[in-house]
């Protein structure tokens, strides 16, 4: 194993909130699957778990009951479910049962290994009788057989012969888990799913599963293997399948039981049954070091596309490296998913989507791996037409509004003024499907899907906002920051619809020239007289800006409000969304997170650099970073400002946020958004890297507290390394042709390699 690849925690810690912090930091997911990281013989009794597995996109309804039913206020919502439960495995050993809680530990150790892509746990434990065994187990959720949960679990007895059994369970009658004191989990525990039937075929466990509302089943299957010994066949009773096996062990000898467990569902597969079959099949038909090397190889490729190395800082890289390796785990590879707020770790959020995709997690796979940022543009295709039946609901006549959380495509969010008010979502979108675009250059996609998604949520934007006095405003929404909600002229989203409305009159100037227009144009009945209302809206856009303190107000009514006392109020009372009442935070100058510092990231050429500094200073003053979403871009605005210290300090705040449970919830999964924001603060931040109209842009720049840097990003097809280091910056064309680039404003022409000195 090479230490580079590995994060490990040596001398287990064994208090509950240690284990359940764990069980999200050691999970194993591919898009597809999550299995989170619980011990395979459980926990004592009451102790606090959240055994689950899940699918990406696969979902139940669940009542959202509203005390005052309005119009259009969401009433049910979908939510990610735990599946099954296959990861039970029970040891036990000349008839005592394995448990870390007895016995004796001798040494302990968990890892992860980013390069062969499984997790593993070692234990060398001593049973109350002195018996003394090693117990290995790896685990990985295959990226090449994205059904394929694989379990490798092994005992060697180390002073004994004697005897060893093991029990394997594969449990369908499973629940989600729910804390009601937490906004940011299920509140209430419902029985999501329903069992259908059971199947046992040639030693394969098969329980399909029924949802409650949402009329989806799911099939899961386990197979267990071991290297020697006897078994029993699989019983199954009450939806839950166990086989054991029980082998005389020899001092020395190392017993391995395999398990590999398929999951298939209907939101996919026509034939749960035979396509888990065919699944498991061909997964115990290949040697198991054939598993192993295909999930390195597909990492190899990831590493070599995406890999990111920071010289002088080996905690910070290894910490950067975690987090890019969980965003590859989260995504879902298929147009049915996309990347929950939580990845596929944990249930907090419910398994949601937000705009947290297309804002932070997307930059890095469209500048990295595009194939997989168009796929997340097609799911957003996927749903556009529940974007526009949203809309509706809204009160507008035509255009999509994408809901703010959704598995589906429905509006999950029961608070409007922090959810559906949020109308800069439909504006993120179109902002990252142009960004695919601007990497790709592909306009035959932009044709087929892109451009849709484009157009509607421009007509949005066109019935959503009003003339006053000469001027395009948007009244009731929500900006970024939660802590200020249903406001006039939100600066980010005002300047968010400025952009979508620019790119809808070219997008259709390009395909009209481009011969490609007619199909879409004729399918959503757009006119030429619309772009001209599109393009009026564009360049009559209000954005505020407040003369006396030069800077832009984050909305019309922010800088009238009084400003929160941040100084003194309690380190306990943070953050305050869980301490104080919504109103009561709404009527003061404080941000949840980054808000008007962050359309001064994505929207740079809107504002001269001195205004971005003054907005910089003002904000910072009043902004708790509460959102996991903010410290990132207060590093990257920092960076270029040329603030190196302060971009430091902010970076080094996200990098570790999972690592370190700095917010006190990595329980409920990891903060999937705040790791793509990571390697923003890297690549955008101190790289200076902006993707514009007009081409790719870098200003690199090197933190005092590292030697040197080097990131990787694909770019019309070819592929550049960028390294920065204390002598200068290089760029590398390492494949494809010749680019062109802009360092420090400069334009040229990247053929095989340019140096320059750090500005």
């Amino acid at each position: 194993m090479n230490e580079k690849w590995l994060y490990k925690i040596d001398d287990l810690k064994l208090d509950n909130e240690e284990l359940l912090v764990n069980e999200t930091i050691f999970h194993n997911a591919n898009g597809y699957l999550g299995v989170r990281s619980n011990f395979e013989e459980g926990y004592p009794e009451g102790y606090d778990t959240i055994r689950g597995s899940y699918i990406n996109g696969f979902y139940d309804i669940a009542e959202m009951k509203q005390a005052e039913k309005l119009c259009g206020m969401a009433e049910e919502k979908q939510t990610m479910l735990n599946v099954a439960d296959g990861q039970t495995i029970r040891l036990t050993i000349d008839g005592k049962s394995f448990s870390m809680f007895e016995g004796t530990v001798l040494e302990s150790s968990r890892w992860l290994d980013m390069q062969a892509g499984y997790t593993a746990r070692r234990v060398l434990w001593r049973s109350p009788e002195g018996k003394e065994a090693e117990i290995v187990i790896k685990r990985m959720a295959s990226f090449t057989r994205l059904p394929l949960f694989f379990m490798d679990y092994q005992v060697t007895p180390v002073n004994f012969e004697g005897v060893l059994e093991l029990e394997s369970v594969h449990q369908g009658n499973v629940k989600n888990y729910c804390n009601p004191n937490d906004p940011r989990v299920a509140g209430e525990s419902f029985q999501h799913l329903i069992p259908d039937h059971a199947d046992l075929q040639e030693g394969v466990s098969y329980l399909f599963t029924n949802t409650a509302s949402s009329g989806l089943q799911v099939c899961t299957a386990v197979k267990n293997v071991i290297s020697r010994g006897e078994e029993t066949e699989p019983v199954i009773r009450d939806h839950c399948a166990v086989q054991k096996f029980r082998v005389l062990a020899e001092k020395g000898e190392r017993i391995t039981l395999r398990k590999y467990m398929i999951f298939a569902d209907s939101v996919r597969y026509d034939e749960l049954f035979s396509k888990a079959r065919e699944e498991m099949e061909q997964a115990v038909s290949v040697p198991v070091e054939q598993l192993y090397q295909e999930q390195k190889e597909y990492l190899d490729r990831f590493w070599e596309s995406s890999a990111l190395e920071i010289d002088g800082d080996d905690h910070l890289c290894a910490a950067v490296r975690y987090n890019q390796y969980q965003l590859i785990q989260s995504v879902g590879k298929d147009p049915h998913s996309n990347i929950a707020a939580k990845g596929l770790s944990g249930e907090g959020y419910e398994g949601h989507y937000f705009w947290d995709t297309e804002m932070y997690m997307q930059p890095f796979f469209t500048l990295t791996n595009p194939e997989i940022s168009r796929n997340l543009v097609e799911y957003r295709y996927a749903i556009l037409d529940e974007a526009r039946e949203n809309a509706k609901i809204l009160g507008h006549k035509k255009g999509a509004a994408y809901p703010w959380r959704t598995i589906m495509g429905k509006e999950c969010s029961g608070f409007f003024p922090a959810g559906s008010a949020q109308y800069h979502i439909s504006g993120d979108i179109a902002y990252s499907t142009v960004s695919y675009y601007l990497v790709t250059k592909d306009l035959d996609f932009m044709a087929e899907k892109g451009a849709e998604i484009i157009f509607e949520t421009a007509r949005m934007w066109m019935d959503l906002g009003c003339y006053y006095k000469g001027t395009f405003q948007l009244h009731e929404v929500t900006g970024p920051d939660e802590y200020t909600c249903l406001v006039s002229n939100n600066y980010y989203t005002n300047l968010n619809a400025q952009y979508n409305l620019h790119w809808a009159v070219k997008l259709y100037r390009l395909l009209k020239e481009a011969g490609k227009l007619d199909k879409v144009a004729e399918k959503i009945h757009l006119t030429e007289d619309e772009i001209e209302e599109f393009e009026r809206a564009e360049k009559a856009m209000y954005l505020p800006y407040d003369e006396e303190l030069g800077i832009n107000p984050q909305d019309d009514s922010f800088l009238k409000k009084e400003v929160w006392d941040l100084e003194n109020t309690p380190k306990e009372n943070f953050p305050l969304l869980l301490h104080y009442h919504p109103m009561y935070i709404y009527r003061y100058q404080v941000c949840k997170q980054a808000d008007t510092v962050l359309a001064h990231f994505i929207f740079e050429d809107a504002q001269d650099l001195e205004t971005i500094r003054r907005s910089f200073a003002y904000y910072e003053k009043v902004t708790t970073h509460d959102s996991s979403l903010s410290t990132c871009i207060y590093s990257i605005v920092a960076s270029r400002l040329g603030m190196a210290d302060k971009a430091y300090e902010y970076f080094g705040d996200s990098a570790k946020l999972d690592l370190y449970n700095t917010h006190q919830n990595t329980k409920d999964g990891i903060h999937t958004a705040n790791m793509g924001g990571n390697y923003m603060a890297i690549v955008y931040g101190f790289g200076g890297f902006r993707l514009k109209e007009s081409g790719a842009w870098f200003a690199p720049a090197l933190p005092k507290q590292w030697e040197g840097y080097r990131f990787k990003l694909i770019y019309e097809g070819s592929h550049i390394q960028v390294e920065v280091n204390r002598e200068g910056c290089r760029f590398t064309l390492e494949s494809g042709h010749p680019v062109e680039i802009h360092v420090y404003g400069k334009a040229c022409v990247l053929q095989d390699s340019l140096a320059f000195a750090l500005a």
